[in-house]
């Protein structure tokens, strides 16, 4: 049968052709029903591959059950949807139940209780030491130590040469670590 004739076909009688040794009827199947139903699997399964493997897997059971096709029970598309369904759903099912059993158990990445109350007592303890510094040491410790900024900036900032501030973050620290000394055991910190 010329190639024209099979391609006005419905696709019931092409699905005919092909069971009577008609391969042509298959190809034109395939291209009018392929995309169909991949993208019926692709919006069910969300997933590429899988939707033209079960796509594929949806055209080969056509192709095995041609020989039996049975033109008034329905349609081939009906049939195909229908299978295209099931698959997915197989699909998904094992998916699932395959990931649940091969997902590691997530690590809890937040601190525990233990460490969440000793960051707050050194905040704290460090906020209350710096309260004890003169103001130009207190500001300049905080800004490079606390804020992140450079000694130039903070030297803008303060009005000081570069000098002056790291004169006073030298001294500001060495008062911090006088007022705190007594705490460290209390704080959680080893002598060294």
């Amino acid at each position: 049968m010329p190639f024209d004739q099979l391609s006005g076909m419905d696709d019931n009688a092409l699905l005919l052709a092909y069971a009577n040794g008609t391969p042509q009827a298959a190809q034109i199947l395939t291209e009018r029903l392929m995309p169909k139903i991949f993208t019926q699997a692709f919006h069910r399964i969300r997933n590429k591959a899988d939707a033209e493997d079960i796509a594929q897997e949806a055209l080969l059971r056509l192709w095995r059950i041609a020989p039996d096709w049975q033109q008034d029970n329905a349609k081939v598309s009906t049939w195909l949807y229908q299978v295209v369904t099931n698959l997915c759903v197989d699909r998904l099912r094992h998916k699932n139940h395959e990931h649940l059993d091969s997902i590691p158990e997530p690590k809890d990445t937040r601190p525990n209780a233990t460490d969440v109350i000793q960051d707050q007592s050194r905040a704290n303890a460090l906020y209350h030491a710096l309260a004890k510094l003169p103001d130009h040491q207190r500001e300049a410790v905080a800004m490079r130590h606390l804020e992140g900024l450079s000694n130039p900036e903070i030297a803008d900032n303060l009005q000081l040469s570069t000098e002056a501030v790291e004169s006073l973050i030298a001294r500001g620290k060495q008062k911090l670590s006088k007022i705190l000394q007594y705490q460290k055991s209390e704080l959680g910190y080893q002598d060294d």
